[in-house]
């Protein structure tokens, strides 16, 4: 299953007032696992972003002005994300901007192109009714940390999202993007890791002569302690009072 962790950063909140794309930053997951394979784009929106918006990107007119125009991603865009499942914070905000964008250039929806979308905003808020569930709020719930995050980033913020994410759904792992790339202290050995999922791992069943003896040892710690051992999964069978005494 191949899904993508998908964030915009744009000039302001409203695509239907003009408002561009500056940035987007997809992080791709197969069968929930960091592939590496990621897209990131910076984009010239051709205007300022609002006061407010820059405040949380701090993306500048100027940083923005030799970066592609959309119109020159949008096929690299669409190929990327084909049939691919989207994870996204808050949904409808970014796939409305993109559709607006795609619209420009007399394009399909995004729906049209893609395999689907998770909204992680709704899924937050079934499963915390009433509490903060910005992206900031759940990293802090589920103890990931995003003490690197001091401005809003379309790529960074896919990788936050991508550890809420697995955290929410299964909630027992998690992606270590920060140990992702990092270069090995000089003389450190690495262990050689093995996949798991690979291995045909073998089921021995215990034989007759190893379940009698199991058995007679569980007997005998019920005798020593005149009652059930924590190691039977049922109650030991007291077979006269004599016994029980």
């Amino acid at each position: 299953m191949r899904q993508l962790v998908l964030d915009t950063e744009t000039t302001g909140l409203n695509a239907r007032t003009g408002d561009r794309i500056i940035e987007i930053g997809c992080v791709e997951l197969i069968n929930r696992r960091l592939t590496g394979n990621n897209l990131h784009f910076y984009v010239n929106p051709e205007r300022d972003s609002d006061p407010g918006a820059l405040a949380v990107h701090g993306l500048t007119t100027e940083f923005l002005s030799d970066k592609p125009k959309f119109a020159e991603i949008a096929a690299q865009l669409r190929d990327f994300i084909a049939d691919a499942e989207l994870i996204i914070h808050n949904a409808p905000f970014d796939i409305g901007f993109l559709d607006v964008e795609f619209g420009l250039l007399g394009l399909p929806r995004m729906t049209e192109c893609c395999g689907g979308v998770i909204d992680t905003l709704v899924q937050a808020k079934q499963m915390f009714p009433g509490k903060r569930n910005s992206l900031d709020a759940l990293c802090d719930r589920f103890g990931i940390s995003n003490a690197h995050r001091t401005l809003h980033g379309a790529l960074l913020d896919s990788e936050l999202l991508a550890e809420v994410y697995l955290a929410m759904t299964r909630g027992q792992e998690s992606l270590v993007i920060d140990m992702l790339g990092e270069v090995p202290a000089a003389g450190t050995t690495l262990s050689p890791r093995i996949a798991l999922d690979d291995l045909d791992l073998v089921v021995i069943t215990a034989s007759s002569e190893e379940v009698s003896a199991h058995e007679s040892v569980l007997h005998g710690l019920d005798k020593a302690m005149k009652g059930t051992s924590v190691w039977r999964a049922e109650p030991a069978v007291v077979e006269n009072a004599e016994a029980a005494a």
